[in-house]
C-alpha cells in the first residue's frame, strides 16, 4: 500500500472536516438562487398580465359607466310612446276624415227624413248639376255636335245629313272639310279638356230615373253618392294636370272618355244606366280586375272598383297617374250639414291595372276632336277606392249594411 497516497486522501479529509461548518450555508444558498431566479421571472410574467388585465377591465367599467341609463330615462321613453301613440292616432283619424265628404242631399241617410219620392228626385237633380259644376269646373266641352255641324254646313250653302256626333253618310266636299275642321278647332280652342257628363255614370240614370221603391232608391242614392265622390276625384286629377292650360293644344289631358263602375260601362259612348253603378267588392270575382292589392271588403274598409279611360299626351301618361292617386283635400260641414267646415284630405285610390293604346285620329270616335301636334294616347285605367267604415258607417243605410256583409 502507498502510504504517501494514503496520507493525501487523509490530509484532503480532513480538509472538509475543518468546513464542514459552512457546508449547509453554501446548500442553502444555493437552493435559494434555485427558487428566486424563476419566482422573479414568473412575477414579472404575472405582473405583465395582471397590468393588461386591469388595464382592459378598466377600459370596460369606463364604457360601461358611460352607458349607464339615466335615473331620468324613463321620461323620456315616455315621450317617445307618447309621440308614437299621436302618430297612430293620427293615422287612424286621417283615415276616418277621408270619408268623411259632402253629401248630395242631406235627407236620405241613414234613412230617408221624409216618405216622398220628391227626395229621390232632388237627388238625382243634384247629382247631374254637381256633375255639369265639375265640368264647368275645369272648363270642359265636347266636340262640335250633329246640330252645331249641320247649322255651320247650312250657313256655308250646303248640308248633309250627320252621323253619329256629327259623322257624315256621304263623303264631304273640300269646302264642308274646312268648315268642319275650323269649328271643331274653335271648339279644342275654347276648352281645356274634352268631357262629356252623359259619358260619366250616373249621368244619364238619373235623367231617367224612375221609382222603384223606397228601398231600392235608398240603396240608388247610396250607391251613386260614392260614384260622385269618385268623378270627383278624376276631375281633381284633370285640373291639376292641366292647371294654367286654356285649350285643349296646350292641356296634357285632353279627353275625358269614360268613368265607369262595371266592365259593361267602359268606353266612349257608354251611358251610366242602372247596372253601371257602383258595388263593393267582396270576393275576387265582384271586382273589374285581379286586384295586387288583394284588398277586399272587411270589418274595417270598403272597397269599390273603377274604371277611367283619357285621351292624354304621351308625356302626361305617368304625371297623370300619379296625380290621380296622389292626396286632395275636401270640405266637410258634418254628415247633417250643420256643423262648421272644416278641410281634410284623402288619398282613397290605388291603381291595379293600366292600358295605354295609340289613337287614330281619323276613327269615328276621335274624328271630331282636335288634340293638338302632341302624340296622343288613349290611357285605360282600373282602380280601386277605399271607404274607411270608421269615417261613414253612421250614415250608411241598414239595407246596404245587410245586403253587403263581407
Amino acid at each position: 500500500m502507498d502510504i504517501s497516497r494514503l496520507k493525501g486522501v487523509i490530509q484532503r479529509l480532513s480538509i472538509f472536516k475543518d468546513y464542514s461548518s459552512l457546508l449547509v450555508p453554501v446548500v442553502i444558498v444555493l437552493v435559494g438562487a434555485l427558487i428566486f431566479i424563476p419566482t422573479q421571472l414568473m412575477s414579472s410574467k404575472l405582473s405583465k398580465e395582471i397590468s393588461k388585465e386591469s388595464v382592459s377591465i378598466g377600459k370596460r367599467i369606463k364604457s360601461l359607466s358611460q352607458d349607464v341609463v339615466s335615473s331620468d330615462q324613463w321620461m323620456e321613453e315616455e315621450k317617445y310612446q307618447e309621440a308614437y301613440e299621436r302618430d297612430a292616432n293620427q293615422i287612424a283619424l286621417l283615415a276616418k276624415q277621408s270619408s268623411q265628404r259632402q253629401l248630395l242631399s242631406y235627407k236620405i241617410f241613414p234613412e230617408p227624413k221624409d216618405t216622398s219620392t220628391l227626395i229621390f228626385k232632388e237627388f238625382g237633380r243634384k247629382f247631374r248639376e254637381a256633375v255639369d259644376g265639375q265640368i264647368a269646373r275645369v272648363n270642359a266641352r265636347d266636340c262640335p255636335t250633329a246640330a252645331e255641324l249641320q247649322r255651320s254646313l247650312q250657313s256655308s250653302g250646303t248640308s248633309r245629313r250627320p252621323g253619329r256626333r256629327g259623322g257624315s253618310s256621304s263623303r264631304l266636299n273640300e269646302r264642308d272639310t274646312i268648315i268642319e275642321d275650323v269649328l271643331c278647332r274653335e271648339k279644342a280652342e275654347a276648352a281645356s279638356v274634352y268631357a262629356n257628363p252623359a259619358d260619366l255614370s250616373g249621368y244619364e240614370f238619373w235623367g231617367e230615373h224612375e221609382y222603384a221603391g223606397m228601398g231600392e232608391a235608398v240603396k240608388d242614392c247610396w250607391y251613386w253618392q260614392l260614384a260622385y265622390w269618385v268623378i270627383e276625384d278624376v276631375i281633381d286629377t284633370i285640373a291639376a294636370c292641366n292647371s294654367g292650360s286654356d285649350s285643349v293644344f296646350t292641356s296634357p289631358v285632353k279627353r275625358l272618355m269614360a268613368v265607369s263602375f262595371t266592365m259593361s260601362g267602359r268606353g266612349s259612348g257608354s251611358r251610366g244606366k242602372a247596372g253601371d253603378r257602383p258595388s263593393y267588392v267582396l270576393s275576387i270575382e265582384d271586382g273589374l280586375t285581379g286586384s295586387l292589392t288583394a284588398r277586399l271588403s272587411n270589418d274595417d274598409i270598403d272597397v269599390v272598383h273603377f274604371n277611367v279611360i283619357v285621351v292624354v299626351s304621351a308625356k302626361a301618361v305617368l304625371p297623370f297617374m300619379q296625380q290621380l292617386c296622389s292626396a286632395k283635400q275636401h270640405s266637410f260641414r258634418g254628415f247633417f250639414g250643420e256643423a262648421q267646415e272644416q278641410i281634410f284630405k284623402h288619398n282613397q285610390i290605388a291603381i291595379l291595372e293600366y292600358g295605354v293604346a295609340s289613337i287614330n285620329r281619323g276613327d269615328i270616335e276621335h274624328n271630331l276632336y282636335r288634340y293638338g301636334e302632341d302624340a296622343v294616347v288613349r290611357l285605360d285605367l282600373i282602380c280601386e277606392y277605399i271607404f274607411n267604415k270608421n269615417g261613414y258607417d253612421e250614415i250608411k243605410p241598414e239595407l246596404v249594411k245587410n245586403e253587403h256583409k263581407p
